[in-house]
């Protein structure tokens, strides 16, 4: 394992994505994102994904210097138009008019078109917490995941983010793929030559496989809970694709051409604004909500995103430990 600091792991991160050709803007965007995911101990998210990063670039399937549109859609709607950038520098040039929509009429929706995507959606939730704001976000992927009762690619892994904000504390965040697990973490299992826990995937034929490479490869991975993840993914295809006039999975994939390169389609957040529901009464059913997370850990059990907190605060006294391959892989992209 190679240990970094958080500023060594963002340096590292940012000098690969500037060597390679991203302009500073997106480069910093990017790895700001990359840290988030490895200061919080989600390594599928983290400095691996810069690997990703850099092979669509390569493979001529993201913009390095993509300048994002902003779009005053409706009363309360935003566009933004990410020009086949990343979806980081996007979020950020629309969240700011979505905050003031969200503020003036309590509910307000944010699309994000043309954009590259690989980064967990937390990472945009938090920021809207921070505001005060409860909010919600989802998107397509590529094809890789079979629905309930199929065996062929049909949804991309299509995850649900939701965040609640909690004065003093850290935010009620949930964000999950509608898959049994994260693209990623099988991708990890791959790399570390790992068998995977059967429900992640099957092959070919539709058989249960723990192999990574087959469901990878040549199988589909599949939904969490059969067929409710199955509705749910379906549901995100539909009101982050073609709602906001966007591509579905299959066809992000079709898109990509071969090239392994990251999805390539819209993102939805909706973001509501307590203060415009509740009046003078928000401070007051706030509080209704802590009993509800009291009533939750009152009997033991744990909140989303509480291990991810943990790792926080560990990774900001010890920083972060990666694999020692993947180490060498990042430095690989510094040179030539």
């Amino acid at each position: 394992m190679k240990r970094l600091t958080l500023a060594q792991a963002y340096e590292l991160a940012e000098s690969i994505l500037l060597h390679n050709g991203f302009n500073p803007a997106h480069a910093r965007a990017v790895s700001a994102t990359v840290l988030a995911g490895e200061r919080d101990g989600c390594a599928s998210h983290g400095l691996y994904r810069v690997l990703g990063c850099v092979n669509s670039l390569r493979a001529g399937k993201v913009s390095a210097d993509a300048v994002p549109r902003v779009i005053d859609q409706a009363p309360s709607i935003v566009r933004v138009d990410a020009a086949g950038g990343f979806s980081q520098l996007a979020f950020q040039a629309g969240l700011p008019l979505l905050q003031e929509k969200t503020r003036a009429n309590g509910i307000a929706a944010l699309a994000i078109n043309h954009c590259v995507h690989f980064s967990a959606l937390w990472v945009e939730i938090e920021q809207l917490t921070a505001a005060g704001l409860v909010a919600l976000a989802c998107n397509p992927s590529h094809a890789w995941v079979a629905p309930a009762g199929g065996n062929q690619p049909v949804f991309g892994t299509n995850p649900i983010a939701f965040g609640w904000p909690r004065p003093g504390r850290d935010p009620f965040v949930f964000d999950f793929a509608t898959s049994a697990i994260a693209r990623g973490d099988i991708e990890l299992h791959r790399r570390a030559g790992k068998a995977i826990p059967e429900g992640w995937g099957v092959d070919a034929h539709g058989q249960p496989s723990t192999d990574a490479n087959v469901v990878l490869d040549s199988g589909a991975m599949l939904t969490f809970g059969g067929h409710k993840g199955s509705a749910l993914a379906a549901m995100v295809e539909l009101i982050a694709g073609p709602l906001i006039g966007d591509l579905t999975s299959a066809e992000s994939l079709a898109w990509d051409g071969g090239s392994k390169s990251s999805p390539y389609h819209g993102e939805l957040i909706i973001a509501l604004d307590p203060q415009r529901f509740l009046g003078a009464a928000t401070e007051e059913h706030l509080a209704r909500a802590e009993v509800l997370f009291t009533g939750i850990e009152g009997q033991g059990a744990r909140l989303p995103s509480q291990r991810r907190y943990e790792a926080r605060a560990r990774s900001e006294v010890e920083g972060v430990q990666i694999p020692l391959a993947l180490f060498n892989d990042l430095q690989a992209l510094l040179k030539g």
